[in-house]
């Protein structure tokens, strides 16, 4: 177990979980690799889901049902079936057929309503799910169901993704612990206006849907739409947030706050940190907004900037697509007042070039090359505005040939 800056505390989810939440993730031949790709989320009795879903008006039926079931349920929800390897979008009438299809078997084993079940899919946009194969598998996938069991989940959502990404903190309010998890799959297409990006969070703390509606808006405001890894936003972004228990009261509310943006931010980084073929993280800092959403949006102009991205890859310190991008972000500041830094070494000061050593930068950028999930694979920006009191934070990668490689042959 890890401290965290804050009331929380990192811990090992295979034995640690959220009380009352059972996970589960199998393979049931949906991939060729027949690695696994089938997961279910099963959740106590009473729990209350928030979902936030793409943007884009290009959606997968299964997010067009999910909002409505969450709508006219009010929140209580209880499963969610997550398939990978097809993403069940742009196809028709057969996609919602096989929604219903799965959705209501997984209830019916599950004994529970079918309206109380959501569907979230992810793979090669405009091929069906291998329903027949998924229908089979569904009693295994059930028997699979246990409370420390996100390894399987996780592993289960996966399609271009190198890494795992899940994380479970825990404190103590009043004497009992209360954990939160998370887990989330992307790599590629991540650009998300709730990339192609699911994530899913689960809380043992009891709160009632209106307040936990806007915990769960404030946290993905700061993590999953403060992310890109190359500015396309996908058909089936989907982030849901679960949360069942004991009630809890209001006055502790700040610290779940904290506990789900840490949960939100630790797996928004991990996928921007593992963008397809990327080298390193980027994380930029705006300083000195007018507004939070100010400084949001400029942070990432400046992360889906081609042409940052490609000077980061190349270890360039070509500031000057830095300030460009900040310029082309539709946020309005003045050049004069503005501070600008790449690491340590501070490039412009009230907008003005400042004496720095162009190499140290190079070399600073290198150094953060070196790999994926290093202590100091983060190349850090950093631009104060000097118009405001607020600030933000965006997350990127690097752009490489290895992604042009990835996303020229991903159907054949």
């Amino acid at each position: 177990m890890s401290q965290l800056d804050s009331n929380w505390s990192f811990v090992d989810d295979n034995k640690v979980t959220p009380k009352g939440f059972l996970f589960a993730g199998i393979s049931a031949g949906l991939k060729a690799s027949k690695k696994k790709d089938l997961a279910l989320i099963f959740a106590p009795e009473g729990s209350v889901f928030t979902g936030m879903f793409t943007q884009s008006i290009v959606r997968a039926s299964c997010v067009d049902i999910c909002e409505e079931r969450i709508k006219t349920t009010s929140g209580f929800v209880r499963a969610i079936l997550i398939n990978s390897g097809q993403a069940n979008a742009c196809t028709g009438n057969l996609g919602i057929q096989h929604f219903q299809i799965a959705t209501g078997k997984i209830a019916e084993l599950l004994g529970i309503k079918e309206e109380e079940v959501l569907m979230c899919s992810t793979g090669v946009i405009g091929v069906p799910i291998q329903i027949n194969d998924l229908v089979k598998n569904l009693p295994n996938l059930v028997s699979d169901l246990k409370g420390n069991n996100i390894q399987n989940a996780a592993e289960a959502i996966l399609t271009t993704d190198l890494t795992l990404k899940k994380v479970s903190i825990e404190t103590i309010i009043q004497g009992r612990k209360i954990k939160i998890s998370g887990f989330a799959k992307g790599s590629g297409m991540i650009y998300p206006n709730m990339a192609t990006m699911l994530a899913f969070l689960t809380c043992d703390a009891g709160i009632k849907k209106e307040e936990w509606d806007k915990m769960i808006a404030i946290a993905v405001k700061k993590s999953f739409n403060a992310i890109s890894v190359d500015g396309e936003t996908s058909t089936n972004d989907s982030f849901i947030g679960i949360n069942a228990g004991e009630k809890i009261e209001k006055r502790f509310f700040p610290i779940i706050q904290q506990g789900i943006d840490i949960v939100c931010q630790n797996l928004a980084k991990n996928i921007a940190r593992d963008g397809e073929g990327a080298n390193c993280l980027l994380e930029v800092l705006v300083q000195g907004a007018k507004n939070i959403d100010d400084a949001i949006k400029l942070a990432k102009s400046i992360c889906n900037s081609a042409l940052v991205k490609t000077a980061i890859h190349g270890c360039d310190p070509n500031w000057g697509r830095i300030i460009s991008a900040a310029g082309n972000s539709g946020v309005k500041f003045n050049l004069n007042h503005v501070d600008l830094y790449i690491g340590n070494a501070q490039i412009l000061e009230n907008g003005k070039l400042n004496k720095y050593d162009p190499q140290k930068v190079t070399d600073y950028i290198k150094s953060r090359m070196n790999g994926r999930y290093l202590v100091d694979d983060i190349v850090k920006i950093m631009i104060n505005l000097k118009s405001g009191e607020y600030k933000g934070t965006a997350w990127g990668c690097d752009l490489s040939k290895k992604y042009v490689e990835i996303n020229s042959e991903y159907t054949t």
